[in-house]
């Protein structure tokens, strides 16, 4: 605990911010100075943070320093070390301790001191007026243009968001509020708040804005926030009156708890109704089977099948150590108030329309760049999942997402997916953090294959050829086909929590269910071996060696000599089946690498290696095969010739 001198000298420095009569609050003359104090001495905490649990016991933010922002928020000097004791006081206590949750018994105490004083805080902060007065300061920020603002109104208009983002990402306590589904919670209280004061539409609009691109990752991180304890799916079906599956719906839960009550009470009558103990029912004999001695096993109760017999009932079990237990899932989600969710949905659609595209872009190229902060990307995922998620269930409109619908963000997911499952294994003091990052990164790779099943569904054949090109970068490359199956094979229920199993799972049908799929459109498809191929060696019957040609001679002369080899090859040769027409990592289009691969059929012509171009031209055809580019796979053998002979007589110039 804390001293008993500093104990003094906090609660001396705590009274001379000001007092309240009831309806207002009267500062101190040196109340500005006292709270730049109460920043120093936060400033120089220890690692047990007591200055920091003394004034959370004080509630000095609950009645001190929000009045003072209610009543003198027109001082700016004031407002902005007010706004950066709020900011310092509201942190997130898991920053505090270094994203580790604590071991030592004492240590986990105080952290669960610090969260019951985050939620104590929380629930201060669902008033509109507190907001209103926040709202204000921001949008006359916003009103100066960014080149324009000075490096304090920068500051303050960060720390608003800052603030917003600490308040939101406080953890519900369910046993305190005990709130059923529907109504509404201390969260929803708070959105509530930031919808009626404004907040809410300013945050949409620095989203859609590139004036404003310095703070979209702070906005990503407010709106994670506020759709937390949201399904996508359920929040897109949301309409003014109740839908009868979410009638049928409350009708079970409502049928749930009677049933348990009525089992409750009924358990509490046998309870005291005379009965006398169950030895005194009678003893049964178990014929053929021997107990410790020679004689048949002796039974205090009727058995009426042989397979209900254990002979462990009694035994005490054996206790797994601590860090053998597997590991817990994420609670269950709860509903929000209707109006809340109705309002979120109006959000969602909003966001999708005017800033998704623009913000994920520039969240990408942050994290590319190196620039964010390392627990950033798991944001982006989140958004991935969630408004994918959200467009599939309301409205299929694949332009509002094409910033994510491509082949490089399944690049880049997968990555994702493999670092925190390297990093699971290597950074054992934080398994719990890397694995709530690879569930988050496999529920985004989920998402992304659940939203190219939805594109093959589509009417638009321009959206089917799309699905098409971005499933065949994705069976046909080992790297994307083999992982799904690697995380299955490598699944340790110590460092994994069930849901992420179950997500898994579905994950792969639908992986294999798209391949089905696009195999029977194909035909098959044409994979890459791993393994070394060894080379067969030529029989004497092979084709004789391409004379050297003069490089004065034109195509037809070249085609004389060629010709002849080639129908040989065409007929006897022996192709190989592993020739890859395109790089799935490269971020060259599909149509450029379309025609780079041409390119290789006519140079491996050129250079008479006719087995090779024989197999490309038919690797090709497999991924190409919209308008016959590369020929049918149908075709004859002449009409195949007929074929590399266009390629042959072609304008086309080397690499």
């Amino acid at each position: 605990m804390v001293s008993s001198a500093l104990s003094a000298e906090l609660a001396a420095t705590c009274s001379a911010l000001g007092y309240s009569d009831g309806n207002k609050y009267y500062i101190d003359k040196y109340c500005k100075e006292t709270v730049k104090d109460l920043i120093r001495y936060l400033r120089h905490d220890d690692e047990n943070h007591e200055i920091r649990r003394f004034l959370g016991e004080a509630k000095v933010l609950v009645t001190d320093l929000l009045p003072i922002i209610k009543h003198y928020n027109e001082d700016e000097e004031l407002f902005d070390v007010i706004l950066r004791l709020m900011v310092n006081l509201t942190n997130p206590a898991l920053l505090l301790y270094r994203e580790e949750l604590p071991a030592e018994k004492t240590s986990r105490k105080y952290y669960l001191q610090i969260i019951s004083q985050l939620q104590s805080y929380k629930e201060a902060f669902n008033e509109e007026g507190i907001w209103a007065i926040l709202s204000k300061k921001l949008s006359d920020i916003l009103q100066i243009d960014s080149d324009e603002r000075s490096e304090e109104k920068g500051m303050v208009l960060e720390r608003i968001l800052v603030l917003i983002r600490n308040v939101l990402q406080v953890p519900a306590d369910p046993e305190a509020e005990r709130r059923p589904d529907n109504d509404a919670s201390v969260h929803d209280q708070v959105l509530w708040a930031l919808h009626q004061s404004g907040l809410v539409d300013l945050i949409l609009y620095m989203s859609s804005t590139h004036n404003e691109q310095a703070y979209f990752m702070h906005n990503l991180e407010i709106i994670s926030l506020m759709l937390r304890d949201q399904e996508p799916s359920e929040l897109a079906n949301v309409a003014m009156e109740r839908s009868a599956q979410e009638k049928e719906r409350d009708e079970m839960a409502l049928l749930q708890i009677r049933m348990r009550e009525q089992e409750q009470r009924q358990s509490k009558t046998r309870q005291y109704t005379g009965a006398r103990h169950s030895r005194f029912g009678g003893t049964f004999v178990l014929s053929n089977v021997k107990s410790i001695s020679d004689n048949d096993m002796i039974l205090h109760k009727p058995v009426t099948k042989v397979d209900s017999l254990s002979l462990s009932e009694k035994k005490s079990k054996t206790k797994r150590p601590k860090n053998k237990m597997p590991m817990q899932g994420e609670a269950e989600k709860r509903r929000s108030a209707f109006s809340v969710r109705l309002f979120l949905k109006e959000f969602c659609v909003e966001f999708l329309n005017g800033s998704y595209n623009g913000l994920m872009h520039y969240v990408k190229d942050c994290l590319a760049r190196g620039v964010a902060q390392p627990n950033d990307e798991s944001f982006y995922l989140w958004a991935i999942k969630f408004f994918m998620a959200f467009n599939r269930s309301y409205k299929l409109q694949v332009k509002l997402v094409s910033e994510t619908m491509n082949i490089q963000c399944f690049h880049w997911v997968q990555s994702q997916l493999e670092h925190s499952h390297a990093m699971l294994v290597t950074d054992k003091k934080k398994v719990h953090l890397w694995s709530r990052r690879m569930h988050l990164a496999l529920r985004a790779y989920q998402e992304l294959l659940n939203y190219l099943a939805a594109m093959e569904t589509s009417t638009d054949q321009d959206i089917k050829k799309s699905a098409q090109v971005i499933q065949g970068n994705l069976f046909y490359l080992v790297e994307y086909r083999e992982l799904l199956l690697t995380l299955i094979h490598s699944y340790d229920e110590v460092k994994m929590s069930r849901s992420y199993l179950k997500d898994l799972v579905e994950t792969l049908h639908v992986f294999m269910k798209l391949m089905e799929h696009f195999c029977k459109k194909q035909r098959g498809i044409v994979v890459q071996n791993k393994g070394k191929q060894k080379r067969k060696k030529k029989s004497k019957k092979s084709i004789p060696a391409a004379k050297s040609v003069p490089a004065s001679q034109s195509n037809e002369e070249l085609w004389d000599v060629v010709a002849p080899q080639l129908s040989v090859v065409l007929a006897n040769g022996t192709i190989p089946e592993d020739m890859i027409p395109f790089d799935g990592a490269s971020d060259k289009d599909i149509d450029d690498q379309r025609v780079d691969c041409m390119r290789r059929i006519y140079t491996l012509l050129k250079q008479h290696n006719f087995e090779e171009a024989v197999g490309l031209m038919r690797a090709a055809r497999e991924v190409w095969p919209e308008n016959d580019v590369f020929g049918s796979s149908h075709m004859a053998p002449e009409e195949e010739f007929s074929a590399l002979r266009e390629v042959f007589f072609a304008d086309i110039a080397r690499e």
